[in-house]
């Protein structure tokens, strides 16, 4: 094929696809289609002729991205866009525009990042469908809407975080920083569903002996940073897989994922003679006793009553002491 006839067949797609176009566009006037919507961040209409890949759009799409329509190289192709999808959503998108192509879903319809002239992504809703097919039913034109909901998607990212912070908060002892109460339960409830016949799960029941008289004598105000000092200390110990919560006034409770009870007592007696060997009230060291028990099966109560029975063991044994 010579030049000149190359240069004439492209001119005979062009003026196809330009027909294609110009035709669906009066049916769309005809049928009052102009999905003329109000919505915030309404980029306008698209149009993909696909055997030419030729893509037409409101300037307002390339405006979002920071581009001006005169310095973009004309024709623009599909491949403009998706050249800029995140990563992580360009298969997806591809996914989806494949579906329907091949006529497998009645539309197009993504949600997707992009990035902007600057560097920074953006989020777009796209939607569109196939408005033109030939004799093989192979897909010649796309016809669709798109959206900026950048913002929408922050505001979202914003309210998660939000929730989040307070759901922390909400399960977080004030004092010492590690799980309130119903923090460090809905924990081990969890443990206790997480467990399969092949785990082990055990517990400690910890408290610091004679704390009533540690504020008696020298004021909550000191009272309140043995507490912190010590919860730092078991959390210090702790591996990731653990968890420790303030079960109530001087007491903790620990969860050992994984952990069968001789293991558990090793890592207690660790926390045992640091906390010993590092808290002091002038120059008296402070001493925890604390109950281990490991899961044996039966109810969350039973659970703790025995983890708690063992705990005041070690206290009638002369405290300091694990059991």
């Amino acid at each position: 094929m010579t030049t000149i006839e190359k240069k004439i067949l492209d001119l005979e797609k062009q003026i196809e696809a330009q027909q294609r176009l110009i035709d669906h566009l009066l049916d769309e006037q005809n049928k009052g289609d102009t999905l003329d919507y109000s919505w915030t961040g309404n980029l306008g209409r698209w149009y993909w002729d696909v055997p030419t890949n030729t893509v037409t759009f409101n300037p307002l799409k390339a405006q979002a991205l920071g581009y001006k329509l005169s310095e973009l190289k004309q024709p623009i192709g599909f491949d403009f866009f998706t050249s800029k999808l995140h990563p992580d959503d360009y298969e997806p998108v591809m996914d989806n525009m494949r579906k329907h192509l091949y006529g497998e879903t009645h539309v197009y319809d993504v949600e997707y990042r992009i990035k902007a002239k600057n560097g920074e992504y953006r989020f777009f809703y796209d939607r569109g469908v196939v408005t033109k097919r030939d004799a093989l039913n192979r897909p010649l034109l796309l016809s669709g809407i798109v959206f900026d909901i950048t913002e929408r998607k922050q505001n979202e990212h914003q309210l998660l975080e939000e929730k989040e912070r307070l759901l922390k908060r909400s399960i977080t002892d004030e004092l010492t920083k590690v799980f309130n109460y119903r923090g460090i339960i809905d924990d081990l409830k969890q443990a206790i569903q997480d467990l399969d016949y092949q785990d082990n799960l055990s517990i400690l029941m910890l408290d610091i002996d004679d704390f009533k008289q540690v504020n008696d004598t020298y004021g909550h105000i000191k009272g309140d940073e043995i507490l912190k000092t010590i919860a730092t200390v078991i959390q210090k110990n702790l591996r990731k897989t653990d968890s420790v919560g303030r079960y109530g006034g001087e007491e903790f409770l620990v969860v050992f994922r994984n952990t069968g009870r001789i293991q558990a007592i090793e890592i207690s007696n660790r926390i045992r003679k640091e906390v010993e060997q590092t808290v002091s009230i002038d120059q008296k060291p402070v001493t925890i006793s604390g109950g281990v028990f490991e899961y044996p099966g039966s109810s969350l109560y039973d659970f703790i009553h025995q983890a708690d029975i063992n705990l005041y063991e070690a206290k009638k044994r002369g405290k300091n002491k694990i059991v």
